[in-house]
């Protein structure tokens, strides 16, 4: 039985373990024990409401209930940029004309934002390799809307979710390589280190505040702009299906797109229901579908998969489920199909 719940100060040797496991590229999920125990620590406050709403980090992991192992992570940011700068660039356009001459050019530009301050994030994604099986990577980053549907009030208008650039196996970027080690004398991996160890906003301080002309790039670097890592495309697609989109914005280290969605139309946020459990064994007689469950409680909060028949004003749960949700009959659940073709038109 898999089943998500809150971070706790016993998961930093699991939380290690997954780090080692990522590699390059999860900047929120960095290979460094002190960062990884102050992120747990952030957590734990978050969820007992003793942060401002700035501070404010939910941090959730995927535990094997048979073995007790840590097995995935992921993560809402209450707010982005309210303490420091939240950068990204927006690709826009320039256009330079001249009636006279009879000269009209459009190009495309890179320009420094801090566009998504006050947002909520998604962030801290991965699943150990060997448990990518059996829809664990949906629950895992589909249970966060359960948390949003449940909890709005902790959380922004909009949401959004900052995507692997794409590197190659040594670590490389394109993009990096193009343009920010013009300004900086790191290479790649470390700087994607820096951003995981909370230094991000000092890095990006020392990136060109003016726009940047795509055209001046080599043709390797701008073909990875607005292009996701090989590895990160499941998990693209698994947010497109929800409703979030790419809008423009790049990440400035790698150029991964950053896509987003309004916290209210996010598919499993709007078509979620609370209704009370009913405990049953066996299920009723009828046709199954898989759903999201989570209980109701912040501090307690746990999320699972469940087959289940269609709900009608009841959500019936096997007597093990209840168990992993920690409630009882009658209790209130929200619920919803974990697939959007699986929605109840």
């Amino acid at each position: 039985m898999m089943f998500i719940r809150p971070v706790e100060h016993k998961d930093l040797d699991g939380l290690m373990h997954l780090a080692k496991s990522a590699g390059i590229g999860m900047t929120s999920l960095p290979v460094n024990e002190e960062r990884l125990s102050r992120k747990i620590g952030r957590s734990v406050l978050s969820f007992a409401g003793e942060l401002d709403r700035a501070d404010h980090g939910y941090v959730f992991v995927l535990e094997d209930g048979e073995t007790g192992k840590v097995a995935g992570i992921c993560a809402i940011e209450a707010a982005v940029g309210l303490k420091e700068p939240w950068y990204n660039y927006r690709v826009g356009t320039i256009v330079h004309a001249s009636e006279e001459l009879g000269v009209y050019s459009r190009h495309e530009t890179l320009f420094l934002s801090n566009d998504h301050t006050g947002y909520s994030e998604l962030c801290s994604l991965f699943v150990h390799p060997d448990y990518r099986v059996n829809r664990n990577g949906g629950l895992l980053s589909k249970s966060r809307f359960l948390f949003l549907a449940q909890f709005p009030q902790l959380f922004g208008k909009m949401v959004v979710a900052e995507m692997r650039g794409v590197s190659d196996e040594a670590g490389r970027s394109p993009f990096w390589e193009a343009l920010g080690r013009h300004f900086f004398s790191i290479d790649f991996a470390k700087a994607d280190y820096l951003t995981g160890v909370g230094q991000k906003a000092f890095v990006a301080e020392l990136m060109p505040k003016h726009p940047v002309y795509v055209d001046f790039l080599p043709p390797d670097a701008q073909a990875v702009i607005g292009q996701t890592h090989e590895g990160t495309r499941p998990a693209v697609a698994l947010l497109e299906s929800e409703g979030f989109r790419y809008e423009g914005y790049v990440d400035i280290f790698d150029a991964g797109p950053t896509i987003q969605a309004y916290t209210s139309d996010i598919r499993a946020v709007k078509e979620s229901q609370r209704l009370p459990a009913r405990i049953v064994d066996p299920l009723p007689a009828g046709e199954r579908e898989c759903y999201l469950v989570c209980n109701d409680s912040l501090h307690g909060f746990r999320a699972v998969l469940a087959e289940s028949v269609r709900p009608q004003g009841e959500f019936s749960l096997t007597p093990e489920l209840a168990r992993a949700l920690e409630i009882k009959d009658g209790d209130h659940v929200r619920c919803v199909t974990l697939s959007p073709k699986e929605a109840v038109q």
